[in-house]
């Protein structure tokens, strides 16, 4: 998704007039609460990206079965430790994407820069271990060398697998443009393709959702009632993920509750069975909850990050998808602890 990313300087440049909402050390009580962008308008910017720039959403047909990690809740400011800790953690593992449920980082033009650097170099880490150049100076995957020449890819072409979701601390203090000028798109899907032993193909199916304001919002309800993340018509998927950010079930009555309305509240838990969702992944709350209701398995992840973590432990989840179609959640220890 990370592709043909901007330099920083047109980062600062396009977003000079946010630096006057972001330059205090910490966020604001106001900011956390009024964003800078409504989700009417997140959610049509992000389809329209969405549908010109599907190629950047494409996964690779996989062979039997995959694994994917799943973080949330970095909060990056000054060091962005544990994030890179996420990216070495997928890389090493060979995980075929890498999703984050939300808050990535703190509305300040300063971590936004960090930030882009850092996906940057994940990208770079990513592309020499996974991909070689040909004779004619095109990429083509390690383990296809036969075929190395027939490539034509090029590194704008690769598409790093790191996926978030908006969160409500990327949003505050006008942060979609930060957010949407590295990761464009809150509201999307994509499929991928599984050719299993017996060569029969299988399709999961991945949903993205922008819940960073606590509300769906109509643009984005109506799209799904469209079936704009129902993916190609006639096929059967074996799997539906969905990630958002904003919690649906509180994880004890000490812990915040969901800031969905009743309605909306109703109309995610139907939708969700509608999609067969075999998991659907929240954040926001900093706190692990799992539980099945209607046959839906609900995870919601605590913080990975060092300020509200700094102790090192469990904040990611892997998901094993298996050969016969079986799912298995291991949780991720993570060893990073911050600077001081």
């Amino acid at each position: 998704m990370v592709n043909n990313m901007k330099a920083t300087t047109i980062i600062l440049a396009a977003l000079a007039g946010t630096v006057i909402f972001t330059s205090c050390e910490k966020v604001s009580p106001a900011g956390v609460l009024m964003a800078g962008t409504a989700v009417e308008d997140r959610v049509k910017m992000s389809n329209q990206y969405y549908k010109e720039y599907l190629d950047e959403y494409k996964v690779d047909l996989v062979l039997d079965e995959y694994t994917f990690l799943v973080g949330s809740d970095s909060h990056i400011t000054t060091d962005p430790g544990r994030m890179d800790e996420m990216f070495a953690i997928g890389l090493e593992a060979r995980d075929l994407l890498y999703a984050h449920l939300g808050d990535i980082a703190d509305t300040k033009v300063e971590y936004y820069i960090t930030l882009d650097s850092l996906v940057k170099k994940a990208k770079e880490r990513y592309v020499d271990k996974l991909y070689a150049k040909n004779s004619r100076g095109f990429y083509y995957p390690r383990e296809d060398v036969e075929g190395a020449e027939d490539y034509n890819m090029t590194y704008d072409e690769i598409n790093f697998p790191f996926h978030p979701v908006v969160g409500n601390h990327d949003i505050t203090h006008n942060g979609w443009a930060l957010w949407s000028n590295i990761f464009h798109s809150s509201f999307y899907e994509f499929p991928v393709l599984v050719l299993l032993e017996n060569g029969e193909l299988a399709i999961d199916r991945f949903i993205f959702l922008d819940t960073a304001s606590g509300t769906l919002g109509r643009t984005q309800v109506d799209l799904i009632e469209a079936g704009v993340l129902d993916g190609s018509e006639g096929y059967t998927y074996r799997h539906t993920f969905v990630f958002g950010h904003t919690n649906i079930f509180r994880p004890s009555s000490f812990e915040f509750a969901s800031t969905f309305s009743r309605e909306e509240t109703f109309f995610l838990l139907d939708q969700f069975d509608k999609w067969n969702a075999s998991i659907v992944f929240c954040g926001h709350v900093h706190k692990w909850d799992e539980r099945v209701y209607n046959n839906v398995y609900y995870l919601t992840l605590d913080s990975m990050s060092e300020r509200n973590s700094p102790n090192p432990g469990d904040y990611l989840v892997r998901i094993h998808v298996l050969k016969d179609g079986s799912i298995e959640i291991e949780r991720v220890h993570m060893n990073y602890v911050a600077k001081n």
